[in-house]
C-alpha cells in the first residue's frame, strides 16, 4: 500500500505543478502587468509577485483536489455500512440547518459586526435569495429553462414606481398589485412556450426578457427610458413614516419616543426583505407537497409521462411562470422602493444569468442550496466590491469551485416529496 500512496502522491504532485504553470500563464497578462498613471504619463507596473501566488495557491487546491480528495477519501475514509439511516437524517439535518440561518439572519443586525454597509449587502443578498427561490419554482420543481426572468423582476419595479408615483399608492397596496402584474407577465410569457422545451424554450425566455427591457428602454413617455425613475416613495412603518419629520403625519420614531436616526429605515429594509423571503420559501415548501407541486415534478422528469397520467402540461406550466413570476414582481417592488431609483439598466440578461446560476449552482429543487449559492456568487463579489478589478474574478473563482467542489450542486439531493409505504 506505500507503494501505491507514493506513486499516487507523485502523480497528484505532478498534477498539481502542471495546473499551476497553466495559471501562471494565464495570470501573467492579468496579474503581471498594470499600467499607471502619473505626471509623467503611463508608466508600467510589473507584479510578478501577483502571479506567483496564483499559481501557488492553485497548485495548493488542485493538490487538495486530487491527493487529498481522491486518495485520502480512498484509503483513509471509514466506507459507509448504513446508508439508509443516513438518508432517513438528511432530512433533520437540512431543517435544523434551515432553522440555525434564519436564526442567524434574524440576528444579525444586533451583533457588534453589524454596520450599515453589513446590512446593505445583506438586504441585497436576501434579494438574490427570494429571487433564487422564484425561479426555482419554474427551473427546479418544473424544469423550465428560464433566461428571461430578469423581465418580471423589472416588471415588479415599473409597477411599483409607476402606481406609487401616479395613483398616490403606499407599498403595501402596490406590493400585491404589482406581484399581480408580473405573474400576468408569466401568464403572457407561458402561453407562446407550451409546445417549446430544452434549447428551444431558453431562447424564447431570453428573447422575452429582452424584449422587456427594449420597451422600458424605449416607452419615454411611460417609463422615463434610459433617464429611469426617481423619487420613488419609501415604504412606511404600517403608516408611520420613517422620517425625520412629516407634516401632519405621526412618524415612527415620534410614535415609539425614539430620537431619530437613519439606521432604523436601514433595519427596517432589512427585516422587510427577510420576511418576504421568508414566506417565499414556506409557499413554496407547502406548495410543492400539494398536488400542483407533484405535477411540477412531474412535468420536470417527463412531460409525455406526465400526460399519460392525465396531467394537464397547459395548466402546469402556467401555474409555474406565474408562481414564478408573482414572487419576482414582489422582489422587484421591494428593490425599487429600497433604491428610489430604477432604470433598464438595472434589468439587464446578466441579472438572469446570475439568478440561474443561483437555483443550478445551488442544486435543483434545493432551498438551502439556494441560500449558500446566494452567499458564495453574490455575498462574496460584493464583499470585494472595494477591489474592483478582482470582484468578476472573485465571482467566476466561485463559480469554478462550485463546479469542482459539487458539480450537481451545493445540496443535490434532497428529500422526496412524498413516501409510499
Amino acid at each position: 500500500m506505500s507503494a501505491a500512496l507514493k506513486d499516487a502522491a507523485a502523480a497528484a504532485i505532478k498534477d498539481a505543478a502542471a495546473a499551476a504553470v497553466v495559471a501562471a500563464l494565464l495570470a501573467l497578462p492579468m496579474l503581471g502587468f498594470e499600467l499607471a498613471g502619473s505626471a509623467q504619463g503611463l508608466s508600467l507596473n510589473y507584479r510578478f509577485g501577483w502571479v506567483g501566488l496564483a499559481a501557488a495557491a492553485v497548485f495548493a487546491g488542485r493538490l487538495g483536489l486530487t491527493f487529498g480528495g481522491g486518495l485520502i477519501g480512498r484509503y483513509l475514509r471509514p466506507k459507509r455500512q448504513a446508508v439508509l439511516p443516513l438518508a432517513q437524517h438528511g432530512g433533520r439535518r437540512r431543517r435544523i440547518a434551515g432553522w440555525a440561518l434564519i436564526a442567524a439572519a434574524v440576528i444579525l443586525p444586533w451583533t457588534p459586526l453589524a454596520d450599515r454597509n453589513l446590512l446593505d449587502k445583506a438586504t441585497l443578498l436576501l434579494i438574490y435569495v427570494m429571487l433564487g427561490w422564484g425561479l426555482n419554482i419554474v427551473v427546479g420543481l418544473a424544469g423550465l429553462l428560464d433566461l428571461g426572468y430578469v423581465a418580471f423582476y423589472a416588471v415588479g419595479a415599473y409597477s411599483y414606481a409607476l402606481l406609487s408615483q401616479n395613483f398616490g399608492l403606499s407599498f403595501w397596496l402596490c406590493l400585491p398589485l404589482a406581484g399581480a402584474m408580473a405573474a400576468a407577465f408569466g401568464i403572457l410569457l407561458g402561453f407562446p412556450v407550451l409546445r417549446l422545451r430544452g434549447d428551444y424554450l431558453a431562447i424564447v425566455t431570453l428573447g422575452f426578457g429582452e424584449i422587456v427591457r427594449v420597451v422600458l428602454l424605449n416607452w419615454q413617455d411611460l417609463t422615463n427610458g434610459p433617464v429611469g425613475i426617481s423619487g420613488i416613495q419609501r415604504p412606511s412603518f404600517f403608516g408611520l413614516p420613517l422620517l425625520a419629520s412629516a407634516p401632519g403625519r405621526t412618524t415612527f420614531h415620534e410614535f415609539f419616543g425614539l430620537p431619530f436616526s437613519t439606521e432604523h429605515r436601514i433595519y427596517f429594509l432589512y427585516y422587510l426583505i427577510l420576511a418576504l423571503a421568508l414566506a417565499t420559501n414556506l409557499f413554496t415548501l407547502r406548495i410543492r407537497r400539494l398536488p400542483i407541486g407533484r405535477a411540477w415534478e412531474a412535468l420536470r422528469e417527463d412531460e409525455t409521462a406526465c400526460r399519460s397520467l392525465g396531467i394537464d402540461p397547459t395548466k402546469t406550466k402556467l401555474s409555474a411562470f406565474a408562481l414564478g413570476a408573482m414572487f419576482a414582481g414582489f422582489a422587484g417592488s421591494f428593490f425599487a422602493t429600497r433604491q428610489g431609483f430604477i432604470s433598464p439598466e438595472s434589468f439587464t440578461f446578466i441579472e438572469s444569468a446570475i439568478i440561474l446560476a443561483i437555483v443550478v449552482l445551488g442544486g435543483m429543487g434545493s432551498q438551502i442550496g439556494i441560500v449558500l449559492a446566494a452567499i458564495l456568487l453574490v455575498g462574496l463579489p460584493e464583499w470585494f466590491r472595494e477591489l474592483q478589478q478582482y470582484r468578476m474574478l472573485a465571482f467566476g473563482g466561485a463559480m469554478v469551485l462550485i463546479m469542482l467542489w459539487r458539480p450537481r450542486g451545493l445540496l443535490a439531493s434532497r428529500e422526496p416529496t412524498v413516501r409510499l409505504k
